[in-house]
């Protein structure tokens, strides 16, 4: 996946915003405010972190060699994915995102999820 399809995937989704509050190498998309994805454009190859379930992202990682602890997150709830290098599904990576989405939007109040409408 190519950092223009990733961006246009996560743009797509309900109520998604996306800027540069870490400095102009550091894409963030958020959805009620809160980050769910973070593309870091000056990594090589290029890679994302994405929120995930501890236990799911542990098991990722015991998978897949480009799943790795979040960068500069919480080692628990976060993981770095490596996309710039091809290795890993197209299919995957977007399962990955809509996870990182759908634990977000799960964490909002019911007043938030239903401004998202």
């Amino acid at each position: 996946m190519h950092i223009e399809s990733f961006r246009e995937y996560c743009l797509a989704k309900k109520a998604v915003t996306e800027g540069f509050p870490f400095g102009e190498t550091v894409l963030v998309f958020k959805v009620a405010g809160k980050m769910f994805a973070l593309a870091a454009m000056d990594r090589d190859p290029f890679q994302v972190n994405l929120k995930c379930d501890p236990e799911r992202a542990v098991e990722l990682r015991d998978q897949y060699e480009d799943i790795i602890p979040g960068y500069h997150m919480s080692k628990a709830n976060w993981n770095s994915v490596i996309i710039g290098n091809g290795r890993l599904p197209d299919k995957l990576l977007k399962e990955l995102i809509d996870h990182s989405y759908e634990l977000i939007v799960a964490s909002l109040t019911k007043k938030q999820r239903a401004e998202m409408e």
